[in-house]
Parts: structure tokens; C-alpha cells; sequence
């Protein structure tokens, strides 16, 4: 794989902030045709490095050079010009223009001194038609679907003189088959000579897609090495810097999971097109997993087991007695309590400390006239903080400063702050590294066997089966099978749910 000359080389790469040694004389390199992966834990160091890459960020000493030539680039559009292009997983384009008005903003054709509209569309669809990509130029970008967003941002990066390109968490919003045609432009891509920087945390898509590896830890270079010859085991220990004992699956009874009585028992259950007809029992202290393709109905029956969506049928027990759960108020007046996948949105208050955030459902519980004391809520904090080892401990930190994993313990203090019985997680997991995701998995396993209920939902299978007691596997808005996951591997349960349905005779 080596080259005679690396295409973009950082040596000896430095940053500080006050005392934080951000980056600690880290080198790192890229070789043409090339899709390389920089992995390591939240707080490695990974974004500094990028941020140094881009231009976004001046380094306090290294040399970086591009092509051979010494380079100094003191913002992003120094970068840009250069060569380096990043795709980011929050699309930064426009989604009121067109797909064409995005792809040659700011470097639109004219004539007579106006923007050429027709000649612009035309030259959007050549680049478009260039990537094999079938998208409609004169579309609004906000009507596409993210996968297209993402395909036409890095049709926009193709339009320049592209050399590098840094695509950051570019598959944890899209489905299989939107993957798939990411990983076909990749590929595209690579055979053309560019330098693909793959960010993600999914380490079966780094697997897949990537030739080599650079792994940080602390802000330090731990190495670089050949995705073929690193196995995945040895590649999370040396991210983590310990042993990586935690792919082992939680142990589990050796009795049949199946409950008999079951905590939760939902028959028939429908929310609008989302979900029909789905069956779900739940036994106190399991973990149901919930396994399928975006779309199948996994975030609808979540939803809807938890209030936040009415049912347009079906009926919900809890301890064999018929609930009506037409609010979320009502499902944690019984113990039911959930969190969405979208932390950000449906979750936290960034601005709010991790104090104020812990407390924010309990005090919602209480209502406005039981106000708790402000004592009391410190000392709420301050134990769920030490109890699920959120860092940094101060509990007057603004939720928005931490990092994905340790905001997603923050929501889990604060519904386990309201003594649940049964927690709804809808992706805790997602977009946080290999360390945080392994600690959340330990907090689930450790809360079932307090005897917590809990229903767990994940794009990432493996995780699935490691958690789950069981799994129900979901396509096209029904339940189509339940079996325990000592039963199933990754690939009998990619099967399962990726089956298509054949039509009843």
C-alpha cells in the first residue's frame, strides 16, 4: 500500500489550549487512492487533528505538506483551495436553494455579469452524472433525503480541484442501501486518486471501506496500521488502552428468557403506517432488543410504547392490568420513561448545566408548584454524576461542553432519577466512541439486573445481540419474529431483518 510520497503528510502536529496538550507531536499521512480511518476514543484527538487538516484550526508547531509542497493554511478556505474538502455529518449547505445553486455557490457561472441559471444546472448535472449519481439539479436540496444532502455536498467538494477528502460520521443517519451507494461514490473517488479521511464510529463500516488506520489516544499517536492486518480486538485496545474484555455479552440465565407473566404485554399494537399489529412482552429485568432497516417501525414502537405517539390500535399492559399511556406525563406517573435517539433535539438543554438537566424530569414530575430545593437538586447530581462516572464531575458544566457519551449518561441520570420500571433507550449509542458505547452497554446490563425493564434499540446488530436477553426483529412496520439472541449471530440476524416480505398467497 506505501507510495514512494505520501499526499498529505502532518509532522510532529501540536496544539495546546492553556495546559491541555490537545495534540502531542502527532504525525499522520494519506496516500493517494487511499481511504484512511483515524479512530480513538472521545477526547483523543481526532477533531484537532482534523481541524489542523482543514485549516480551521493553526497548530503551535508541525509541518504539513500536500503534494510535496509546504502548506500553511490559516482558515478553511485556504484549505478548500488547496485541495481539502470535508463533508460534515451536519450538512452545511442550503436546503432553501437548489442542488445546483449548492453545488457551484459562491463560484457560479455568469454571462453579461449574471448568474447563467441554465448553464448552471447543466454543468450540476454533468458533475452529478459524473459521480453515477441520478439527482435532479433543479430540486430543492431540502426536499432530498440526508444521504442525497451528503452525496451532493461531496459532489460539491468534486466540482473543485479535490485531493483530500474529509467525510466526518457520513453514515449514522442513513440506512443500508444509502451506505451502499455512499461506499460505490468512495470507492469512485478512491480510483480517481483522492485521499478519503473516513470518520466514523462504526467499526464494521471502518472494516469495510478503509485501507489503513491511525489510531490516537490522550492526543498522542498510538500507530498506524493496515485495516487487514489489525483485528478488531487488538484495534479497541489499543484505542482504549486496556483490555477489551467487554465483547463478551452480558451473562444471561440459562432458563428460557421467554416471560410468562410479563412486566409490559402490548397486543395489536399500531401507530398510524409506522407500526401494525405488533405483539410485545416484556419480563422484569430483561433487555428486549429491537433490531431493523430504518424505517421498519423501531423508533415508531418505541414511541408508541412510551406515550409520546397515540395508538391508532392495540392494547398496553403493564403488570397485567390495561394502561392508556396518551402522554409521556402519564407513562412516568407509571414508571415507563423514554429516551429518543435525537439527544440533542428531544433530550438536553445544552445550555443548561449537567445539574439542571439531571433534575429537569424530576422536577417536571413534581410539578411547578413542588419545587425542589436547590440543595437537593446539587445532591441529586452530584450522586448520579459519581454513580455513572460523568466527566468532567462538575455538575455547573453546560451539558453542550461534554462529549457525546457522557451526555447520553446525563440523560440516563435523569430518567433513572425518576425510579422507572421499564426504560425505553432509542440509540443511546450513536455517535459516541467504542469507550463511552461500551460503558453504556455495562450501564444497561447493570440496571437489568436490578431488575429495570428495558427495551433497546440499535442500528448496529452486534450491539444488539450483546445486550438484548432477546430480540424482536421488525420490517415494514411489523414484528415479524422474537427469539432469544443465543439463537442468532450478526449474520442470521442481518438476514432476518433484511428479508423481503413475500406477498401472502
Amino acid at each position: 500500500m506505501d507510495q514512494a510520497q505520501p499526499l498529505v503528510e502532518l509532522t510532529g502536529a501540536t496544539v495546546r489550549f492553556t495546559s491541555t496538550v490537545a495534540l502531542d507531536r502527532v504525525d499522520f499521512r494519506m496516500f493517494p487512492g487511499e481511504v484512511h480511518s483515524l479512530m480513538g476514543e472521545n477526547g483523543a484527538g481526532k477533531s484537532t487533528l482534523i481541524k489542523v487538516l482543514t485549516g480551521a484550526l493553526v497548530p503551535d508547531a508541525g509541518v504539513l505538506t500536500l503534494d510535496g509542497d509546504l502548506q500553511h493554511f490559516s482558515r478553511p478556505y485556504d484549505a478548500q483551495s488547496a485541495g481539502i474538502s470535508t463533508v460534515y455529518q451536519e450538512i452545511d449547505l442550503l436546503p432553501n436553494l437548489s442542488v445546483a445553486e449548492n453545488i457551484w455557490l459562491g463560484r457560479e457561472p455568469r454571462r453579461m455579469g449574471l448568474i447563467d441559471a441554465k448553464a448552471m444546472r447543466r454543468q450540476a448535472a454533468a458533475v452529478l452524472e459524473d459521480l453515477g449519481l441520478e439527482i435532479d439539479p433543479a430540486a430543492l436540496l431540502g426536499s432530498q433525503s440526508l444521504a442525497v444532502q451528503q452525496l451532493v455536498a461531496i459532489a460539491r467538494a468534486i466540482s473543485t480541484n479535490l485531493k483530500v477528502l474529509v467525510l466526518d460520521e457520513p453514515t449514522s443517519s442513513l440506512d443500508t442501501d444509502e451506505v451502499a451507494e455512499l461506499f460505490r461514490v468512495i470507492r469512485d473517488l478512491k480510483q480517481r486518486g483522492v485521499a478519503i479521511l473516513f470518520v466514523s464510529h462504526f467499526l464494521d463500516q471502518v472494516y469495510e471501506i478503509c485501507d489503513r488506520i491511525t489510531v490516537l489516544r490522550d492526543g498522542a499517536l498510538v500507530g498506524e496500521y493496515l485495516t487487514t492486518e489489525l483485528l478488531r480486538i487488538d484495534l479497541v485496545q489499543k484505542m482504549l488502552g486496556r483490555e477489551a474484555s467487554f465483547f463478551k455479552a452480558r451473562e444471561r440465565a440459562e432458563a428460557a428468557v421467554e416471560p410468562q407473566e410479563a412486566f409490559l404485554s402490548a397486543r395489536n399494537v399500531s401507530v398510524g403506517k409506522g407500526i401494525t399489529d405488533a405483539d410485545v412482552d416484556l419480563a422484569e429485568g430483561e433487555v428486549l432488543g429491537l433490531a431493523g432497516l430504518l424505517g421498519s417501525g423501531r423508533t415508531e414502537l418505541a414511541r408508541a410504547l412510551t406515550g409520546v405517539d397515540h395508538l391508532s390500535g392495540g392494547i398496553i399492559r403493564l403488570e397485567q392490568k390495561d394502561v392508556h399511556l396518551d402522554s409521556p406525563r402519564k407513562a412516568l406517573s407509571l414508571g415507563v420513561v423514554y429516551s429518543s435517539e435525537n439527544r440533542r433535539t428531544e433530550g438536553l438543554v445544552g445550555e443548561m448545566t449537567i445539574a439542571e438537566n439531571i433534575g429537569l424530569a424530576l422536577q417536571a414530575q413534581q410539578g411547578p408548584f413542588r419545587r425542589i430545593s436547590p440543595a437537593r437538586m446539587r445532591e441529586l447530581a452530584a450522586s448520579w454524576v459519581e454513580a455513572l462516572d460523568i466527566r468532567p464531575a462538575d455538575i455547573d458544566v453546560p451539558v453542550r461542553a461534554l462529549s457525546g457519551g457522557n451526555q447520553q449518561k446525563v440523560m440516563l441520570a435523569r430518567l433513572l432519577a425518576l425510579s422507572p420500571r421499564l426504560l425505553v433507550l432509542d440509540e443511546p449509542t450513536r455517535g459516541i466512541d467504542v469507550g463511552a458505547k461500551v460503558e453504556i452497554q455495562n450501564l444497561v446490563g447493570e440496571m437489568a439486573d436490578n431488575g429495570l425493564s428495558v427495551v433497546f434499540i440499535s442500528a448496529e446488530l452486534e450491539e444488539v445481540l450483546r445486550v438484548g436477553d432477546r430480540v424482536a426483529i421488525l420490517r415494514d412496520g411489523r414484528i415479524v419474529e422474537t427469539a432469544p439472541s443465543s439463537d442468532l449471530n450478526v449474520d442470521s440476524l442481518m438476514a432476518l431483518v433484511s428479508r423481503p416480505d413475500l406477498p401472502e398467497a
